[in-house]
């Protein structure tokens, strides 16, 4: 391969790294702008930035963040939305607090990661902080920011404050629905899961995978068996959706804790997808509790007391 020798090429590249998640084409660039003498430069750092926080390479990003002769908003948005996809929230909100102090503005895009990071470590007082910045910096009307207020609230048991949030919005996307359901079914309250997702059809809103992994992971801790199969039918039937392996395995432990083994094991023979962990491992454990221990499932001889 021809590599670039100029700035405006490495950069190109550099970009395209970022978006492909090439972590060995972007490691071969790297080695190119040393080469040929660019490396110092600060769009090129600030490229490589955005390229190894994109390829989950935080230490990499960091180290050359910390080089850079100025730090924009953007880079700091990109380190904290690096350590928050690889669950470092506390490196995260270290990186919020270091923006602060270095007096950058937030934009748009700093707060829903930082909402993302304080729900991973469920700290509530510092969330209600955040909600002020976001009222303060005028996103309430931005869906991104209520949904991750939404999440942040419902992680940290705030329901109340979550369903405050839900309720205001002009207008919800798919992913606020979820959101919403997806605390109350978090917190066990599936009754408000199915009244949201009846609200949901009757405005309009067709379910997606990431709803239905909602409605059907709901049913399955709520014991609503036929509820979840009627859910599961109706994906295919009225809304066109293929089961995807998220589906099956939520289906499976439903299935499954509802002591249906032969039910289960019938779902795992005729389903389009190849079983991975997770899902042998919901199986086997509704096997171990219901006494069954050895079983031929799609040719395979699974042994549950092997858990």
């Amino acid at each position: 391969m021809l590599l670039p020798r100029d700035i405006s090429s490495c950069a190109s590249l550099l970009e395209s790294c970022c978006s492909t998640k090439n972590l060995q084409m972007l490691q071969l660039l790297h080695a190119q702008t040393i080469k040929i003498g660019i490396s110092h430069n600060d769009f090129i750092r600030a490229k490589l930035v955005s390229g190894y926080s994109s390829c989950a390479q935080m230490a990499e990003a960091h180290c050359i963040f910390s080089l850079l002769n100025r730090h924009s908003t953007f880079l700091y948005n990109t380190l904290i939305r690096g350590y928050s996809s690889i669950k470092e929230f506390h490196c995260s909100l270290f990186t919020y607090y270091q923006m602060l102090n270095a007096h950058k503005p937030v934009d748009c895009n700093t707060l829903p990661a930082v909402l993302k990071s304080i729900a991973g470590l469920s700290a509530l007082q510092l969330g209600r902080r955040v909600h002020v910045a976001v009222l303060v910096n005028g996103f309430t009307s931005d869906a991104a920011h209520c949904n991750a207020l939404i999440t942040m609230y419902s992680r940290c048991g705030d329901l109340g404050s979550a369903r405050k949030v839900f309720d205001k919005m002009s207008e919800r996307n798919l992913i606020s629905w979820s959101a919403m359901m997806g605390g109350y079914g978090m917190h066990g309250r599936f009754t408000e899961v199915f009244q949201l997702y009846e609200m949901m059809v009757d405005l309009g809103v067709l379910p997606d995978g990431a709803t239905s992994t909602t409605i059907l992971t709901a049913c399955s801790h709520g014991g609503l068996v036929e509820k979840g199969k009627e859910h599961f039918e109706m994906m295919r039937e009225s809304y066109g959706m293929k089961p995807t392996i998220e589906h099956y395995t939520c289906m499976v432990d439903l299935l499954g804790r509802a002591g249906q083994i032969e039910e289960a094991k019938e779902l795992i023979e005729r389903m389009e997808v190849e079983p991975d962990e997770a899902l042998w491992r919901a199986f086997l454990g509704a096997c171990k509790i219901q006494g069954k221990v050895d079983i031929i499932v799609r040719g395979r001889n699974l042994r549950s007391a092997e858990l």
